[in-house]
């Protein structure tokens, strides 16, 4: 039961940070909402079905059945990532630090969805 618990507990808080990460440049989304489809799956089948029928949905069950992203979301993602930074870091953030922080993170976010999330390549005739 406590274990249930905490994982119920974490897979809420993975929640809340991934919709943070929808608007804090540097804080990343996906790996989240991952963590907490996972932790809700362990959990709390409601939880999961709740998930997975959210906005957050579509890209979670895109990444379980495919086990990576496609080229197109890769690209998106990393622009995102780029623009919402630069943007951050030239009109919002007035502290260099702050801004070496988030330039920082933002790097880390675009190299990992690079070279560390497998990308998959689709053939025409396979479904989206």
């Amino acid at each position: 039961m406590f274990k249930r618990s905490l994982f119920i507990i974490s897979g809420l808080t993975c929640v809340g940070l991934g919709a943070i990460g929808v608007v804090v440049p540097g804080l990343p989304t996906t790996p989240f909402m991952l963590l907490a489809s996972w932790l809700f799956y362990r959990s709390s089948p409601a939880l999961q079905k709740w998930l997975r029928a959210s906005y957050f949905g579509r890209y979670i069950r895109d990444y379980e059945r495919d086990h990576g992203m496609t080229r197109k979301a890769k690209a998106f993602a990393i622009s995102m990532m780029m623009g919402m930074s630069l943007i951050s870091t030239i009109f919002f953030i007035k502290i260099l630090w702050v801004k070496i922080v988030v330039l920082s993170a933002a790097l880390i976010g675009m190299t990992v969805v690079s070279f560390v999330v497998p990308t998959v390549v689709r053939t025409k005739s396979e479904p989206l």
